[in-house]
């Protein structure tokens, strides 16, 4: 049957600028992603192939919903809405005070511990920079930490989340890349805590180097009735996280049963703690399907639009100019990053991950480049754009908890340093990847 309207007269060149366009034109009028990327799926179908493509778009739909692995999203979101629930990122946080109280900047280090133990509980951001925000925040203000600096750690180390496994901005690269999210989840680990090293690392040099930045450590002394009670904030957290990534690590169980895993864990401390309930079930379900649902339609939407852009010859056209850019493959890895840093400054790393990756990969598997270290530099990058001005999420969410006087331009103003400290990772991810690939 013929298209209802002739596109493919324009030819592809054309065609990806109309799609392109029509897509920002769409976004500026505040419709959301998932049914911007539908609907220009819709029209550039029915314009280049006519109705009967429309099988085409829905098979693909049913492909990317059906993977076993896609259940584990799910579940980890649901485990992150449960800790958002449960005092374990309060009691986390006062059993860690036992190192902090004894360097300068202490509160601040321990703001980062914090948040790598809750990334290897949920794998998600969001919860974790809300919750550091009603914990953490307050008190660095309080005790006269400068300001910038106590922001951006909150936000920086919250959004640890998308490259400590068990990472869903991992579990999406490897949906899309048809890689093993096992091996991806190995690869990450230790640029993840390479990171939280660098934010510690700063945090440090600032408070010791710069007057007046962090106030000097605590001399009181905590009595040993006091210690034992304080770490017993940190058995349950590190006992779920040992339960999650050990299955996974030792071959135990697959990334969607460590997922339900963690789900039993963490409801499991919640029982323990007296805090189980049905409200806080229902809760936590509900802000479940909130945030899967709009993943779910997201990944519909990316879908449709990369089939039928595909179909159109689109991804050949598209590798076509990257590659041709330069002979050498870092040059090619560096365009891509840079253009994953721009459309991460305006897009949600879900429709960036689903968008570009059926680009980006085959051309980094042609390229004889190994497709698990560039999901890292892929995550390490939506880690940038979680922070990046204008619509950085994690300054929305601090600013969603942090006290009025502190402005949106001062939350992304404190954010820059810790910018510059991802930057910097992400160029020794590329000039070493042994860090990852070892």
């Amino acid at each position: 049957m013929h298209a209802l309207f002739d596109l493919a007269a324009l030819g592809i060149g054309p065609a990806t600028l109309l799609m392109f366009g029509l897509m920002v034109v769409l976004l500026l009028t505040g419709m959301p992603l998932a049914f911007v990327t539908l609907l220009v799926a819709l029209v550039f179908a029915l314009g280049f192939f006519g109705p009967m493509s429309i099988t085409v778009i829905t098979s693909r739909i049913y492909t990317f919903v059906n993977s076993f692995v896609f259940v584990s999203v799910p579940m980890f979101v649901l485990m992150a809405a449960m800790l958002d629930r449960s005092g374990v990122a309060r009691d986390l946080f006062d059993a860690l005070k036992l190192i902090g109280g004894r360097i300068r900047g202490g509160v601040a280090v321990q703001t980062i511990f914090v948040s790598v133990i809750l990334a290897a509980m949920s794998g998600i951001i969001g919860g974790e920079i809300v919750l550091l925000g009603l914990i953490a925040l307050p008190q660095m203000l309080r005790q006269g930490y400068d300001r910038n600096l106590a922001i951006g750690v909150v936000c920086a180390g919250g959004s640890l989340g998308a490259m400590i496994p068990p990472s869903i901005v991992l579990i999406m690269y490897g949906l899309t890349a048809n890689v093993s999210i096992g091996d991806l989840f190995t690869a990450s680990f230790l640029p993840g805590l390479l990171l939280a090293s660098l934010y510690v690392g700063y945090v440090l040099i600032r408070s010791y180097f710069s007057e007046g930045v962090a106030p000097p450590p605590t001399k009181e002394k905590i009595p040993a009735a006091e210690k034992l009670r304080l770490l017993k904030g940190l058995i349950l957290p590190l006992l779920v996280v040992t339960f999650v990534l050990g299955s996974i690590y030792a071959g135990i169980a697959s990334v969607t049963e460590a997922s339900a895993v963690g789900v039993a864990g963490v409801a499991l401390s919640a029982m323990v703690r007296g805090e189980f309930s049905w409200r806080f079930l229902r809760d936590s379900a509900m802000q479940t399907l909130s945030t899967c649902g709009m993943i779910v339609w997201i990944g519909i939407g990316a879908t449709a639009l990369v089939g039928v852009y595909n179909l159109m010859g689109g991804i050949n056209f598209v590798a076509g100019l990257i590659t041709g850019v330069s002979d050498n493959p870092i040059v090619i890895v560096l365009l891509m990053m840079a253009i994953l840093f721009v459309l991460g400054a305006f897009l949600d790393w879900v429709g960036i991950a689903l968008l570009t990756m059926p680009i980006f990969v085959p051309i980094v598997k042609s390229l004889g480049l190994d497709p698990i270290w560039f999901g890292v530099l892929f995550c390490m990058n939506m880690q940038m754009s979680f922070l990046s001005p204008p619509f950085g999420p994690a300054a929305f969410y601090l600013k969603s908890v942090a006290p009025p006087e502190i402005s949106l331009g001062d939350i992304f103003r404190a954010l820059l340093p810790f910018i510059g400290l991802q930057a910097f990772a992400l160029a020794m991810m590329l000039c070493f990847p042994q860090i990852a690939v070892y």
